[in-house]
């Protein structure tokens, strides 16, 4: 069987294009060397469990220890801990059987069930005095867990942890999620319970927080270039620096360009690769909301997700009731990333699946066509793309707006659901935050034409003129002459005549065409 790029669960070597685990995990093995306990977190799909099956069949095969890897998703959301941990003895017991063949589960008081707050640690304590090595035991999916659930599933592991010099009990345990333990436990009242998490014993966040990194463009490379070598089919080097432009590494986004471009554009192994194929593919994704798209999606419906998100959709600062903790959880949830000092979300493809996402029911309810707005000659009509948005923000798009989840970035949102709605199937529409700085700058890309947008909210008497050289800037930086400025005006006691205007003005050299809203 030829092996393919692979879009769905852990990757299997045979059956996937795939790099070598061990890469990613120099720091990881060392902390199992060290026989810490620690949390192995990144964001969704990014080769988290393909990782920790790799370190288990590792070290199985190895003289120094034993593993097992344990999935507890089937125990998620279920805070009563007698309940779940019924259904982690279960997984426990299939991981033994799974990975330590010739070590039985537990029997007995050790595989008793009551009490639930001690079920884990006997379990764990017996395995761990009958294994011929020193135990490793990886729990994916552990930050699943909830309510008095996790509080007794961790402090049972630190209780293990903590007698390890005098009672057996697994040297090293990796907890594997999308968080970092500080953010397992959400509730104060959890909080309070396990208020030793933090200390040095036994999850230290903060030196013992290990994540994955992405791949590089050289990986990205590497990866494709398994798939030249099993078809003949070629990616162009273009191609390649597009697919990690777009993904920014991420192994998820990384496959299923390739896969969307290879098993469904380019189906001809004779046909190389190219940027524009990338480019399509990206749409095709983005249009068909794969799984890992929609559950992105859902996580925009959380309010610590949206406390984070909706400022730097209108390119702002996130106000001051937002906790370091929140960032923390959004960027181990791989939507944003820190990048050259500052936070911004995390790839090109995230830039537009938030934004469509977040207007999807309402650009399908636009009845603006877009044949209105082609000229003759195949160009599009931006001024009449503008006229008749002040004509729809005025009649519909301001109450649709206030209806937004992310209100306070409800007119942003409108503007590119409505840009969206006529661009499609001619053009593109690509987002830049302006963080900081309280600007979303958008590129209308129509058929080899460049449109640039600046789109601001009026918040003093000096916001126009900052914003012209906001745009100025911004013109400069894609060698474009003239562009456009969408200035909201959100004072009430405005009449719409005063509020709609359009009007032209040079400055540092540009030609900027206003459009007040």
């Amino acid at each position: 069987m030829r092996p393919s790029f692979n879009i769905a669960g852990p990757c299997i070597p045979g059956e996937h294009y795939m790099l070598p685990p061990e890469r990613r995990l120099g720091h990881v093995l060392r902390l199992v060397d060290e026989r810490r306990y620690f949390t192995l977190h990144a964001g969704r799909q990014v080769g988290k469990t393909t990782c920790a099956r790799w370190m288990v069949d590792h070290h199985n095969a190895g003289d120094r220890f034993c593993a097992l890897w344990v999935d507890v998703q089937d125990a998620r959301e279920l805070p009563d801990p007698a309940r779940a941990f019924e259904l982690v003895l279960d997984d426990l017991d299939r991981a033994v059987m799974s990975d330590l063949p010739d070590l039985a589960p537990p029997s007995g008081p050790a595989r008793a069930l009551e009490p639930a707050r001690s079920a884990i640690h006997r379990y764990l304590g017996d395995l761990a005095a009958r294994a011929p090595r020193p135990l490793v035991v990886l729990f994916d999916e552990a930050d699943g867990l909830v309510g008095e659930t996790m509080v007794s599933f961790l402090t049972q592991l630190r209780q293990g942890y903590i007698a390890r010099g005098k009672r057996p009990f697994p040297s090293s345990v990796a907890l594997v999620g999308q968080r970092q333990v500080r953010d397992y436990v959400l509730r104060e009242e959890d909080r309070r319970a396990v208020a030793w998490l933090g200390t040095t014993s036994p999850f230290n966040v903060t030196a013992e927080a290990a994540t994955l990194d992405v791949f590089t463009q050289a990986e990205v490379g590497e990866l494709v270039e398994q798939h030249t070598e099993a078809t003949g089919q070629c990616f162009a080097r273009a191609a390649i620096a597009r697919i990690h432009e777009l993904g920014q590494g991420h192994p998820w986004l990384t496959n299923a360009l390739a896969d969307q471009i290879v098993r469904r554009d380019v189906t001809d192994r004779g046909v190389e690769v190219t940027a524009a194929h990338v480019d399509a593919a990206k749409e095709a994704i983005i249009l068909e909301r794969r799984t890992h798209i929609d559950s992105l999606v859902a996580r925009l419906r959380e309010e610590r997700v949206r406390r984070i998100i909706a400022p730097m959709l209108v390119g702002d600062r996130a106000t001051g009731d937002v906790l370091d903790d929140d960032f923390a959880y959004v960027l181990g949830l791989g939507l944003i990333r820190e990048h050259d000092g500052h936070y911004e979300l995390a790839n090109p493809i995230y830039r537009e699946v938030l934004p469509r996402a977040l207007t999807h029911t309402q650009q399908l309810q636009i009845g603006n066509e877009p044949a209105w707005y082609v000229r003759p000659d195949g160009s599009l009509d931006m001024p009449k793309v503008m006229a008749d948005w002040q004509l729809f923000w005025r009649e519909d798009g301001h109450l649709a707006a206030a209806g937004f989840r992310y209100r306070e970035a409800g007119p942003h949102l409108m503007l590119m659901a409505f840009l969206q709605r006529i661009v499609n199937g001619g053009g593109t529409v690509v987002r830049e935050y302006g963080l900081g700085r309280g600007a979303l700058d958008l590129l209308v890309d129509w058929r080899g034409q460049r449109h640039a947008i600046e789109v601001k909210i009026r918040r003093d008497t000096v916001t126009e003129q900052r914003a012209l050289d906001q745009v100025a800037r911004y013109l400069d930086h894609l060698g474009l002459a003239e562009g456009w400025m969408v200035l909201f005006d959100p004072r009430e006691a405005l009449s719409w005549e005063e509020r709609l205007y359009a009007r032209e003005v040079e400055h540092a050299g540009k030609r900027v065409r206003i459009v007040g809203c």
